[in-house]
């Protein structure tokens, strides 16, 4: 009887086993073979160590692992084949049709025995101490091959006394346990993409460095984890498990940090969580990682948490810790009080783009039922909301049309507002990948990104455009498509609106969109963007990836709509390897989109003023639903300075620091008669706040989450909420606090009341996502195991619509009073208002904002590196310290705003996108010069932290 082994089979078997090389490719032809006298069916390229692994015939091995290619160093998987010489590496021996192998007899156990004695000659026998005891794979195969002596002796030459690294926060590197074999080398190149490791020296004297033989902390190492995973012994080992003991139980769920979704087991010792190691199941990431999931995790349980609600009856007072009834009830008196004074309208809600679908349904919920209005909105109107906009409009639907796997498959890659390796990690390593075997790269953005060095990267085109151009841009890119007969007229005409794209290539033709004509406005060259418009439109798969550098414009509509054009007129869309992909910023931005966040939509994009979609939520929650929309953020502040917008319940999100013109968010805020802020750490928002209810962070409750490819993944629970309850379950509370109750008793029954109202989420449910891993929506009768790729056959709207991108310059210009452009994004350590990674070792790398600045504008100003620097915009002024850059382009200045202290948006200001209310953060005119003090709003912002930080501490004195 033949064994069989297909791509599925071979999946479910890696999850719980390593099989030492990677899956071939999955159309391979199978092939037959014996090992051991079992005869098995692999696909063709198969190595035979995995082809025995697959059939549960363990070859002993070290240099081998399923996450990386094959390399035949260590010589301990050596078998024989019948009818050749030698003793051949099972890892790099791919399977022919009709081998024989042999993997155990006399003379093979000797070769190995032999093998592993040398490996011991030159290692510490510390098992009993070693933190990787029970968990070492140099200690198994020890086991496995039969050691029992070491011939060689210990006095000779060796490696024993090598000193360690302990340079990074958090892993050591101690290369007298390395046994050379490259693993973490390896995994740095093909996994990674940084090729920060390398092997330093020849023979005995080959040993593992970072960079040219640095600490790892002086070394480009990115702390991705890769190295760590991927080593066999102790050589490179978490901190937290020299220090805690090996975790003896896992469970699998997802992070909590930006929009890949990585699926991670969270490996514990009882309720402590010892380590996070990326899941190689996982759909998003595929057992990859980067330092934020991977070791950032210490926030969960840091001293500032906030684990007892607290209430006061003005700001100006001291919180006053209460149990959670009371401050449940104060906070549903308060409210009923608001709306019997000043109407239904008065008060309303934001949902978390952190928290769960779950728990982002039952908020909007909450405000829609029992608030009784539709003032409900979330972070995504300050981010991707023009995505929303853009797409629904040109595809008909609010989403990325692809997996993040599909870029694999891409022949030409745009990056346009985005910088995947510091923001979205591991697709930036996944997208390297793809650069590396040939894939052309053409990345529009203000700065030099860090994809634009990737290593081997033979294609790279920069535009480096004008912050606030993206559209005419996009118009000169389209109009070279359109002008030298570059479009795919066959799936035009199949696929698209004829009368829309008559009146939209009419439109782009005209010469006023052509490179030559836009040069002066974009700065870009026109050969320049030519070159770019041949490469994507010729390349065969061409593909679209942006972020925020899009969205956050006075027309980021405008430009969605205009990638979508682009996309369209050369037919890269509804296949692998094309699309157009908003990479989301927050781990559950499409989530808390999808779940009916906005104040116009239903959970499913469904319009409040559709009758029958209003009609199914209404017959489900028993209550009658507003048919107008409700207020967006911005109107909710400008209501409340006006004096008819009252309260406001704010679950997860920090809008005193990330929204725009921040005089103007905390005038809105100061001017609430009830703010009530649900969030694991007192932050900015909270200092305005009446009522500071704890939440629990993504370890402490069960939900899903939805990643930026529409990728449903399940998050489990790993240890009790530190305040006794999940963000849900207080949402509940609050709910029957105002009279109307909200029965649930656990998040499946929440899920499956999406579900039942929600088209795309129809086949969505706990047992199905358990069954499948994660599902990509739409998931109903018709895609009953989800939808990895949009648009295959049509579109929602029927066809794809072109649409007329008008280019209008924003307000926002730089003069001579102004005479830089700022523009924001964020880095690899911190994520966005730094909450979380600031209360962790991550601060070593990023410590405090600073203002990026091309060296030619700070020699015109005396500007040096470390100066102190006053940045003024027309909305304010903060001081930032200088970093001068060769990344940025004369005239163009950067920040981030990771930490509140710097006031990064203090000086934004309120533009924002014509359709949407997207604010624009990415085109701010500003001068600098250098200070020697902080600006004012700084010094009132220490002052009134300082404040609050006492506050909390006799609350929690009083609580303890």
């Amino acid at each position: 009887m033949i064994q069989h082994f297909d791509p599925r089979q071979q999946h479910e078997k890696a999850l719980s086993k390593d099989l030492g090389t990677p899956a071939p490719a999955a159309d391979a032809a199978p092939v037959r073979l014996e090992i051991d006298g079992v005869a098995i069916s692999v696909p063709e390229g198969t190595s035979v160590l995995r082809a025995a692994a697959l059939a549960d015939i363990n070859i002993p091995k070290l240099c081998a692992t399923d996450s990386l290619e094959a390399f035949g160093s260590c010589r301990l998987c050596a078998v024989q084949v019948e009818g050749k010489r030698g003793t051949p590496a099972a890892c790099t021996t791919p399977v022919a049709e009709g081998m024989k192998v042999t993997t155990q007899n006399e003379r093979l156990a000797r070769l190995r025995r032999n093998v592993m004695e040398l490996y011991i000659s030159d290692h510490p026998l510390d098992c009993l101490t070693c933190p990787a005891n029970g968990d070492c794979e140099l200690q198994d195969m020890a086991g496995a091959v039969g050691l029992r002596e070491v011939r060689y002796g210990f006095t000779g030459e060796n490696h024993l006394a090598a000193e360690k690294d302990h340079s990074n926060p958090y892993f050591s590197f101690d290369p007298s346990k390395c046994i050379v074999c490259s693993r973490c080398v390896r995994a740095c190149e093909e996994v990674q993409g940084t090729f920060a490791l390398t092997i330093d020296g020849r023979g005995f004297d080959s040993k593992v460095a970072a960079g040219q033989d640095e600490a790892f902390m002086d070394s480009e190492c990115v702390s991705c984890g890769a190295c760590v995973q991927a080593c066999p012994t102790s050589t490179l080992m978490e901190k937290s498990v020299i220090d805690s003991g090996q975790p003896e139980h896992s469970v699998i769920t997802t992070c909590a940090y930006c929009g890949v979704g990585c699926s991670f087991e969270a490996q514990m010792k009882g309720d402590q969580l010892v380590r996070m190691v990326p899941y190689k199941g996982g759909d998003a990431n595929h057992g990859h990682s980067c330092v934020k999931g991977r070791f950032a995790f210490g926030y969960a349980t840091h001293p500032d948490r906030i684990t007892t609600p607290m209430i006061r009856d003005t700001i100006d007072e001291p919180w006053r810790p209460v149990g959670w009834e009371e401050a449940i009830a104060f906070a549903a008196e308060r409210l009923k009080a608001i709306q019997a004074e000043h109407g239904r309208e008065s008060i309303g809600g934001i949902t978390s783009s952190r928290c769960t679908n779950e728990e982002t349904y039952l908020v909007q919920k909450l405000i829609r039922a029992a608030f009784g209005n539709n003032n409900t909105d979330t972070c995504a109107r300050v981010c991707h909301s023009p995505t929303g906009y853009g797409l629904k409009t040109t595809l008909g639907e609010s989403a990325g049309t692809q997996t993040f796997d599909s870029v694999m498959q891409a022949d030409a890659i745009i990056v346009i507002g985005a910088n995947p390796t510091d923001a979205h990690p591991v697709f930036g390593s996944l997208m390297r990948k793809r650069l590396r075997q040939g894939a052309s790269l053409i990345v529009a953005d203000p700065r030099r990104i860090d994809l634009l060095k990737t290593p081997h990267l033979e294609d790279a085109q920069h535009l480096p455009l004008r912050p606030g151009t993206n559209v005419a841009l996009v118009n000169a890119l389209a109009h070279v498509v359109v002008n030298e007969g570059l479009e795919d007229h066959d799936f035009i005409a199949a696929r698209c609106d004829t009368e829309a794209y008559r009146a939209w290539r009419d439109f782009i033709s005209e010469e006023r969109h052509s490179p030559e004509a836009s040069e002066a406005t974009t700065g870009v060259a026109a050969e320049a963007v030519r070159h770019a418009a041949r490469t994507y439109a010729t390349a065969g798969n061409g593909a679209i990836y942006y972020g925020l550098g899009v969205t956050e414009h006075s027309q980021g509509s405008t430009m969605v709509m205009g990638i979508a054009n682009l996309a369209l007129a050369t037919g890269n869309i509804g296949r692998e390897g094309v699309g157009v992909n908003p990479l989301r910023g927050q781990n559950n931005v499409q989530g808390s989109c999808d779940m009916g966040s906005f104040p116009h939509e239903l959970p499913g994009y469904q319009h409040v003023a559709d009758v029958a979609a209003r009609g199914r939520f209404e017959a489900a929650w028993g209550v009658a639903l507003d048919d107008e929309p409700g207020l967006r953020i911005p109107n909710m502040f400008d209501a409340a300075i006006e004096g008819s917008f009252k309260a406001l319940y704010v679950q997860g999100e920090d809008i005193a620091q990330s929204d725009p013109n921040t005089q103007h968010v905390e005038a809105a805020l100061s001017s609430l008669q009830c703010l009530i802020v649900q969030d694991i750490f007192l932050n900015e928002t909270a200092k305005y706040a009446h009522v500071l209810l704890p939440g629990s962070s993504f370890l402490e409750k069960d939900g899903t989450f939805t990643n930026a490819e529409r990728r449903i993944n399940r998050v489990r629970k790993v240890m009790p909420p530190q305040a006794g309850k999940a963000d849900w379950e207080v949402t509940v509370e609050l709910s029957r606090a105002l009279g109307y109750p909200m029965d649930y008793t656990h998040p499946s029954e929440i899920m499956d009341e999406v579900a039942r109202l929600t088209p795309s989420f129809a086949g969505v449910s706990y047992e199905k996502l358990d069954e499948c891993g994660s599902l990509q929506w739409p998931c109903n009768a018709e895609h009953p195991d989800g939808t990895p790729t949009l648009h295959e056959v049509d579109f929602p709207l029927g066809r794809g619509r072109f649409a007329i991108t008008e280019y209008m310059a924003s307000e926002e210009r730089a003069n001579r009073h102004f005479p830089l452009l700022l523009t924001t994004g964020r880095i690899l350590s911190q994520y966005n208002v730094g909450a979380q990674t600031r209360r962790t070792d991550n601060q070593v790398w990023h410590d405090e904002d600073v203002l990026e600045l091309h060296p030619s504008d700070a020699e015109v100003r005396g500007i040096k590196d470390g100066d102190w620097l006053g940045i003024t915009s027309r909305a304010g002024q903060t001081v930032l310290r200088a970093r001068l850059s060769e990344r940025m382009q004369p005239g163009v200045v950067y920040t981030t705003f990771h930490h509140p202290g710097s006031g990064a948006n203090v000086i934004t200001t309120d533009s924002s996108d014509w359709a949407t209310n997207c604010p624009e953060y990415k085109v701010t005119a500003v001068q600098v010069e250098k200070v020697s003090r902080p600006s004012a709003w700084q010094r009132r912002f220490n002052e009134v932290d300082r404040a609050q930080q006492a506050y909390l501490a006799t609350a929690r004195e009083a609580t303890s």
